[in-house]
């Protein structure tokens, strides 16, 4: 039951090309950006990835002009997977890959944006290259993610690390075009507090927050658990920002009954991917890849969502 459930988590979320995935990442000899000791790789290889992903989803949408360009390019609702396939093997390679890897796969999204564009549904014209509507992207994702791993990962970061936290994520960003990206948590906090005045619920948002949260394409003895993650995701965002989807959790509830649904369905995903953990008999080098090509470093702590992520 435990491979079974890591086996179709990392199909969901990572493809079934993931063993190749995971070799290029993994198995290529070169400088990388970060190590595991090194916060953005606790945070993106932690499995609080899950619900904080949900929280990232929902708070990018509140900003119309992002909303109008997932809406109208992404695909969300007739490839959902593939989408997600796409943004986790990114966020992958930038985090776990070489320099080599990482910035190819930055440049790969960067000639996708020069094609994103259009209108939002008041006619306002966007362009997913606009660095003010990447500098938002970036602050509510990694706003998301630093707010999942501080609540439902195993070692929360120190103030300290935080901030380290923040000023790593922002290395990829700035080259993806974020303009001089947020190099503290107070410095996120200003960034997210900007934005305010221009953040609405459109209709496209509301009708992605509905699918995201209550008709996700899953078979409905997949769709408790997902329950459990989403219930965790919707916890992380903002009062504010839970006030403006319509989601009527208010924040006591969400203390005492979402999150702790997020801790039940953050730890699931922690157990699933647990039973991936092949390991090479014990006289294999801690720095030899396992089968799926992913290397054991010796403070891996057990945890195999890592591995999921980079394929």
């Amino acid at each position: 039951m435990q491979r079974q459930l890591g086996r179709m988590l990392r199909s969901k979320v990572a493809g079934e090309d993931a063993p190749a995935r995971a070799q290029r990442i993994w198995g290529a000899q070169g400088e990388r950006w970060f190590t595991p000791q090194d916060p953005v790789w606790r945070v993106h290889a932690d499995a609080s990835m899950f619900p904080a992903g949900i929280t990232s989803l929902l708070l990018q949408m509140l900003h119309p002009m992002a909303m109008a360009g997932v809406a109208g390019h992404s695909g969300y609702k007739s490839d959902p997977w593939g989408r997600l396939q796409r943004t986790s093997h990114y966020l992958a390679t930038t985090t776990f890959g070489t320099v080599e890897h990482a910035e190819e796969a930055i440049a790969t999204v960067r000639s996708i944006h020069e094609r994103v564009r259009g209108k939002d549904h008041l006619g306002r014209p966007y362009r997913a290259s606009d660095p003010h509507l990447l500098m938002w992207v970036h602050a509510a994702e990694i706003d998301s993610f630093l707010r999942g791993y501080q609540t439902f990962g195993d070692t929360p970061l120190t103030d300290e690390e935080a901030d380290v936290y923040v000023r790593q994520a922002g290395i990829p960003a700035a080259l993806l075009g974020v303009p001089s990206p947020p190099q503290s948590v107070a410095e996120l906090a200003e960034v997210l507090d900007s934005y305010r005045p221009e953040l609405e619920a459109t209709p496209a948002a509301a009708e992605a927050a509905r699918f995201l949260l209550l008709d996700p394409p899953l078979p409905f003895y997949a769709r408790p658990g997902y329950g459990t993650l989403a219930s965790g995701g919707v916890s992380l965002l903002p009062g504010w920002a839970r006030e403006m989807l319509g989601l009527p959790v208010p924040d006591v509830v969400a203390a005492l009954v979402a999150r702790p649904l997020g801790h039940l369905g953050t730890a699931a995903v922690r157990w699933g991917m647990a039973g991936l953990a092949e390991r090479r008999p014990s006289d294999t080098p801690d720095d030899e890849p396992d089968d799926d090509g992913s290397p054991r470093h010796p403070d891996e702590r057990g945890q195999r969502v890592g591995d999921l992520a980079a394929s």
